[in-house]
């Protein structure tokens, strides 16, 4: 009570004599005005932020520039409203005038002013949509740039007040253009094409004549379908791609879906595990406050082209949550998602970020880190294990989520879980991520641990989880549904640039910063479980490390020759390691195999991935070729370069929205939601991906040169594989001498081995550079 009355700013009594007694407590006066300001300096930032959104291109200083000269028109006679004026004077004619003449005409040239500075901003960001949608830039070359593309160049940056703006995070967005639905003809060419070194003669002819019936069939009908989807959504895939492809699926998203993202090579600037996790999650909360504010500036492609940067929203403060049927993406923004929950030994701890409003310093942090590393409290029954049910089938999971953790204390801690910022893990393993003498065992068992964990020490619905180890290295888990990985690559590339900055720790290894001693400690979670939950929880261990004992996933550092050299040879770097890729599978495999290499179409708006089908007729020619020792060298170069040029052009076709997968997929929906029948749309949307890859984008931010400072290189990230009998391949090119391949397959295959496929991928790209070197 005590407390109660402490915190009221003013008390009202009666006295016996009848006298109103007014009273008021300082301290707590002082706290009421200190909220209300907060609340009205961030309701300003709001509207702020929404009013330079909706306006960009237009700015505030053309609006005041446009007023400026209206009113400075109109003292010396001249009207320079286009006729704005009058209008206004005519429409507002029942409004009694009585306001001065000079108030009153200084009122209508603020209007007109307003009137043309909304038209304006209108026509600008028409003129730089129209602008964006210009496509022929992807197709040239650097050094080959035509008038036509460098004039849209200049005609961008102007628009777009390149010159003279600094765009917000989401400025842009209003003037993407959406992603246009490829004509049906187009789409079932190119995927006949794709499919042909696949597929013999006959089977070949049947697939034609599937395609053909399609085509003439209920194809046309579902592409007016989507065509009309296309008109009324933002993105006429990705809220069918997240529903259909990630949320409705049943299947565990341990290692099938979740994938995961590795530290810098070098050893730490900390040892020290309380230090490190306390510096990256000062840096993520500055970074979370910097995309609800806006600050954080959007990417743009050789500083002129916008990317999309919807899929930043929901990198803080997001949960998937499961369902019966389908499962469901739950988002906490502001203050409602300022802390941390930390899973330590099985036990949670719920870590305030925020305190008297004030962020908490990496110092302040690490203390209360230390507090839960030196609790030695035990975990109550089916408490240590619950997060194996997360990485659980999901219709388990979601019927243990309903009987067990909707009421009581258990739903208060599901409610607090699901509102953080983010999962932290302090684990007590030490990894070792250098390679020594070709030797990178050590450094797949850390990605091992970073994808799966023991099984139960990962929360895997939640955006992303950092896990920090004893020695001081972290990495991240993350789930797939919100956002994909060049998301989370861009906040780690944006850490590591901030945490090599001096004096960011002190020189025994401590987070920098000052400490205030009032702080709360860390609050405890707690769960209770009944016989029945934890039986189900013990089961769902059993099912996770099943699973994880199936993995076989391995880390290859390439380093004999990077990207450095591929660019010597006049070729993209990409498009010289698919094509090793192809060779290498043929060699381990025996046959070709529909691969898939994912592609960004962030150009457009709500845009996410393409797939390019990287195995075709060209690279097909060339890897047959290639092992045919009676074919010249020179003949085998050219089909080298035909099928580079081919990758290039199929990527490029995908990032301008001409793949062949997102489409068909939607008219695969478009089908089972009218329930119409088509053979070719089944037999394509059951086609295996025995090779899956993808590579990790780097140098995001332009804040990282690894060729000068190499100390900041990762090996990148990786996932699990999509087929029983097939192979997943990340591969990530920092700075130009080096490569590192993620390759993983299951154990249970009896086809695949992930150790022999990546000594097959090293060998298949000294076999190009040896041709390449061979002219």
């Amino acid at each position: 009570m005590a407390e109660a009355r402490q915190a009221v700013a003013f008390q009202f009594a009666v006295t016996d004599e009848g006298h109103l007694s007014f009273r008021y407590n300082a301290e707590a006066l002082k706290s009421v005005v200190t909220l209300f300001g907060k609340q009205y300096r961030k309701r300003y930032a709001i509207l702020r932020n929404r009013f330079l959104r909706e306006s960009f291109p237009a700015s505030p200083l053309s609006l005041i520039v446009i007023t400026f000269m209206l009113i400075l028109g109109s003292l010396f006679g001249y009207d320079f409203s286009l006729g704005w004026v009058w209008l206004w004077d005519s429409f507002l004619f029942f409004m009694p005038r009585i306001l001065p003449n000079f108030i009153w005409n200084f009122f209508l040239q603020v209007l007109s002013a307003l009137t043309i500075w909304y038209l304006m901003s209108l026509v600008l960001r028409q003129t730089l949509k129209l602008l964006l949608s210009y496509q022929g830039w992807m197709l040239e070359r650097h050094k080959e740039t035509s008038l036509k593309t460098k004039l849209w160049a200049v005609a961008v940056k102007f628009v777009s007040g390149q010159f003279f703006l600094r765009p917000m995070l989401n400025s842009y967005q209003t003037s993407l253009p959406s992603l246009p639905v490829p004509k049906l003809a187009d789409t079932l060419d190119r995927y006949l094409a794709s499919v042909r070194p696949l597929l013999g003669d006959e089977e070949f002819q049947e697939m034609a004549k599937l395609t053909k019936e399609f085509k003439s069939g209920p194809g046309k009908k579902l592409q007016w379908y989507l065509y009309l989807k296309s008109w009324w959504s933002s993105n006429y895939v990705t809220d069918w791609w997240e529903s259909y492809v990630y949320l409705y699926g049943r299947s565990p998203i341990m290692i099938n879906s979740n994938y995961y993202a590795c530290d810098c090579q070098t050893s730490p600037l900390t040892h020290k595990q309380s230090a490190r996790a306390a510096f990256l999650m000062n840096f993520m909360m500055i970074l979370k406050k910097n995309i609800e504010t806006e600050k954080l500036r959007p990417l743009v492609i050789r500083n002129l082209v916008p990317l999309c940067s919807n899929q930043y929203e929901r990198l803080f403060g997001t949960t998937r949550l499961p369902g019966k049927e389908s499962d469901s993406l739950h988002h906490f923004a502001g203050s409602a998602s300022n802390y941390v929950v930390i899973y330590k030994n099985g036990l949670y701890y719920k870590l305030n970020l925020y305190y008297k409003g004030h962020l908490l310093t990496p110092a302040e942090i690490q203390k209360q880190i230390e507090y839960i590393q030196n609790n030695d409290a035990s975990p109550g029954p089916g408490e240590e294990k619950l997060p194996a049910l997360t990485a659980e089938n999901r219709t388990t999971w979601s019927n243990f989520y309903q009987k067990h953790l909707k009421t009581g204390e258990n739903a208060q801690t599901m409610d607090i879980l699901t509102k953080a910022a983010f999962f932290v893990v302090l684990e007590d393993g030490e990894p070792q991520l250098e390679v020594v003498d070709g030797n990178s065992e050590p450094l797949s068992d850390y990605t091992a641990k970073l994808l799966h964990g023991n099984g139960y020490n990962r929360w895997f619905d939640k955006s992303y989880t950092l896990i920090f180890f004893k020695n001081g290295k972290m990495g991240v888990n993350a789930e797939h549904s919100w956002a994909d990985a060049p998301i989370v690559g861009h906040l780690l590339e944006y850490g590591a640039n901030l945490e090599f900055q001096p004096g960011q720790y002190t020189e025994e290894g401590d987070a920098a910063g000052t400490i205030r001693e009032d702080i709360p400690l860390p609050k405890r979670l707690r769960w209770e479980f009944t016989e029945e939950a934890v039986e189900v929880i013990d089961a769902a261990v059993v099912s996770a490390k099943e699973r994880i004992n199936d993995l076989d996933l391995y880390v290859m550092e390439h380093s004999s020759f990077g990207k450095g050299s591929i660019k010597k040879f006049k070729m993209s770097p990409d498009s010289y390691i698919q094509l090793a890729l192809q060779l290498a599978f043929y060699r381990d495999y025996g046959r070709f195999c529909l691969t898939y290499e994912a592609s960004m179409t962030r150009l457009f708006l709500h845009g996410r991935t393409e797939t390019v089908r990287s195995c075709t007729i060209e690279s097909a020619n060339f890897v047959k070729a290639f092992e045919d020792p009676s074919i010249p060298k020179e003949e085998k170069l050219g089909l080298l370069r035909t099928a580079a040029e081919k990758h290039v052009s199929m990527y490029m076709n995908a990032m301008m929205g001409k793949g062949v997968d997102r489409h068909l997929f939607c008219l695969y929906v478009l089908s089972r939601y009218f329930d119409i029948k088509s053979p070719f749309l089944d037999k394509v949307l059951g086609e295996p991906w025995r090779l899956s890859t993808s590579q990790t984008p780097t140098q995001q931010t332009g804040f990282v040169n690894f060729n000068k400072e190499p100390w900041k290189i990762s090996s990148g990230g990786g996932f699990g594989p999509v087929t029983k009998d097939g192979y997943g391949v990340s591969y990530i090119i920092p700075g130009d001498s080096v490569i590192y391949f993620h390759v993983s397959s299951f154990k249970s295959s009896s086809v695949t081995d992930s150790r022999r496929f990546a000594a097959n991928i090293a060998k298949a790209m000294k076999d190009l550079k040896d041709l390449c070197e061979s002219k």
